[in-house]
């Protein structure tokens, strides 16, 4: 994620204030003088973070503080409290018109910050809440900006509204509109163009949008990876056009992540949503008090319940469970676990939001615990699966030493890859027999679980 670097300074600072058991007004001092450190090199305001160690300073060195029981754990909740307070507090929907009265949102943003397919995760998102999105192709001046709103569109299951390279935008805009109430679209998301960089006709041309149909929402759509421009651009946006609020794309990259910890308080403009991948479905909603927890390191398990709420099969979750709990796991089950895995962001993205392995997210600090050599080793582990017969894949008894030769063959691996694999499946499997509290049986015993990868 793009604060791992960011979480592991300020996990440094907070073990050292954690081993002390008492604090004293140089040790917070010290201390804060990291945390602005930490925070100016991940590129957030300068003006921002003075504030943020001057507001956690004025409450750290207060005598409910000083004189606890556990001063370094207080400081940690106050530099939390703050943090969320900087983002934004509370979190901040999309606001619609009410009832079945159709909303209009126009998306605005430089070139490459990834509007047009912002555009369409929106729809996506508002499609499975029961809305009806029409996609308005309004940038006629990028080659292949309408094609690209097309194909997405239709990724979403989205219509899309165009009228070629040789129209106003403001006149698309319009005639989107009057569509929309002949078709019953009752949410339009209205793709604008984009620039290099801030210029008076791209202002000119997002007014003249506004002025010819009322636009009920203007979000700004900025890149996480152009770190404090991104901060300056929606300045100028909000001062020009008026923004209601900003997505923030790329934030899943090796970017420093500045920008999402300052956009708030330098515009006064919420984040709704930030984009955490490639995929349409990468669009998560911006809640200020997880991201300040991911930040700490202290996880994000919420976020990590309603992503697997949303991606993983509840059917083939509940067959699954049946079969660990029966001790007939087998290659096929195994191969749709790492499916599902996937769906959520792999395992480096799930480790980012577990408690404690937040810093660990994209480059593993422990043992066994590296999120990259975990995801080669499942790449490994699927070559030898897809390497198997069915019936092998299906009754793992029938590997014999001829056969797991021709495996290793197929998968371009070595023979004790075949082995080590398969017996540290064997393995899983004979643990689930031992037991079965693990999987919602009784009695079982506390032991070390171990993934076979």
């Amino acid at each position: 994620m793009a604060f791992d670097s960011l979480t592991e300074k300020l996990q440094n600072v907070f073990k050292n204030l954690r081993s002390k058991g008492r604090l004293t007004e140089d040790d917070v001092k010290t201390a804060l003088r990291e945390v602005k450190m930490a925070l100016l090199e991940a590129d957030v305001n300068f003006k921002v973070v003075k504030k943020f160690v001057k507001d956690v300073q004025e409450r750290a060195v207060g005598q409910d503080v000083m004189n606890g029981l556990n001063p370094g754990q207080m400081v940690i909740k106050i530099v939390n409290e703050e943090l969320v307070n900087l983002m934004g507090s509370e979190t901040t929907e999309i606001k619609l018109q009410p009832g079945s009265a159709k909303t209009v949102i126009m998306m605005a943003g430089l070139q490459g910050a990834g509007k047009t397919t912002t555009a369409a995760k929106l729809a996506g998102k508002f499609k499975l809440k029961g809305k009806k999105p029409l996609l308005v192709a309004c940038d006629v001046y990028r080659p292949a900006a309408i094609k690209q709103l097309q194909i997405n569109g239709e990724k979403q299951g989205v219509e899309v509204f165009s009228m070629g390279e040789n129209q106003k935008p403001a006149n698309i805009a319009k005639a989107a509109l009057e569509h929309a109430a002949k078709n019953g679209n009752n949410l339009i998301i209205l793709d604008t163009a984009g620039r290099l960089h801030v210029d008076e006709d791209m202002m000119a041309e997002l007014q003249e949008i506004k002025k010819t149909v009322e636009v009920h929402q203007s979000i700004l759509v900025v890149d996480a990876m152009t770190g404090q421009d991104a901060v300056n651009v929606a300045d100028q946006f909000n001062k020009q056009i008026g923004i209601d609020g900003v997505i923030v794309t790329k934030l899943d990259g090796d970017t420093r992540g500045g920008a999402a910890l300052s956009i708030k308080a330098v515009t006064g403009c919420p984040i709704l949503y930030v984009g955490m991948g490639e995929k349409l479905s990468d669009l998560e909603q911006f809640y200020p008090d997880r991201m300040a927890s991911r930040i700490l390191g202290m996880g994000d398990v919420l976020s990590l319940i309603e992503k697997a709420g949303l991606e993983i099969d509840e059917d083939q979750a509940k067959k699954m469970t049946e079969k660990l709990k029966k001790a007939q796991f087998d290659f096929d089950d195994y191969l749709e676990s790492m499916k599902q895995m996937r769906k959520m962001g792999g395992f480096g993205n799930v480790m980012s939001m577990l408690p404690g392995l937040g810093a660990m997210g994209g480059k593993g600090k422990m043992p066994d615990i590296d999120s990259d050599e975990a995801e080669r080793k499942m790449a490994r582990v699927e070559a030898i699966i897809y390497s198997m017969t069915p019936a092998e894949r299906s009754n793992p008894d029938l590997l014999n030493p001829s056969r797991k030769r021709r495996i290793a063959a197929g998968a371009g691996v070595d023979i004790a890859e075949v082995n080590r694999t398969v017996k540290q499946f064997d393995q899983m499997r004979k643990m689930m027999k031992q037991f079965p509290g693990m999987m919602g049986g009784k009695g079982g015993k506390r032991g070390k679980f171990r993934m076979p990868f």
